[in-house]
């Protein structure tokens, strides 16, 4: 298959999947090999962005997905007739962060670090599609462990975890209390902007 045929059936198949396609998939379909398919998808993203098209093509992690051009956001919605999300909660996005540097967890850990019950955040998280299960401890009681998702890459505009900015370096908190304010502070800086959709509702105390 030439790389223009390539191309079109790539888009083609995304745009028509209308949510995160994965990369081995689309080679299979497509008999073709996954690296030429990730240089495929990689000239699309370029050409859409370069000629400042309304869509855009992500990699997310070993998936891709055609999305719209976030500086289109606010005509989108006003079409659409939708308001624009709230910000991320502190809440939210401490629990976040843990989630993201150090997943997959647990929520014992994750309340371990906070020091406060996040059943309520961890709940509101995965419903909005930011984490996910992704298994169970091998311990008493086997605790589900959560993990970043797809959408949570899409929605701090990164291709992989492995794009979030290094811890920066902590005081002399306690252990729990470091790895707590790095992580946000580091989460913080690629998502300043981000308006994940989450509602108004009971948060932990503090």
């Amino acid at each position: 298959m030439e790389l223009k045929e390539l191309k079109g059936a790539i888009e083609g198949i995304l745009f028509a999947a209308g949510e995160p396609v994965r990369i081995d998939r689309i080679a299979a379909v497509l008999a073709a090999d996954p690296d030429l398919v990730r240089d495929a998808a990689a000239l699309i993203s370029d050409e859409l962005s370069y000629s400042g098209r309304g869509i855009r093509l992500v990699r997310l992690d070993n998936m891709l997905q055609l999305c719209s051009a976030p500086e289109y956001a606010d005509v989108i919605r006003a079409a659409q007739e939708t308001r624009k999300p709230p910000k991320l909660t502190q809440a939210a996005l401490e629990v976040l962060s843990i989630v993201a540097y150090f997943q997959p967890v647990t929520r014992a850990y994750i309340e371990s670090v906070r020091g406060v019950d996040s059943s309520y955040t961890v709940s509101v998280l995965e419903e909005r599609g930011l984490i996910e299960p992704c298994g169970h401890l091998d311990a008493p009681g086997r605790p589900t462990v959560f993990r970043t998702t797809p959408n949570f890459l899409r929605t701090f505009g990164i291709s992989s975890v492995d794009d979030l900015p290094e811890l920066p370096e902590a005081g002399e908190e306690s252990e729990d209390e470091k790895k707590l304010q790095s992580s946000i502070d580091a989460l913080k800086a690629p998502g300043e902007e981000e308006t994940a959709s989450l509602p108004d509702g009971p948060e932990e105390a503090e």
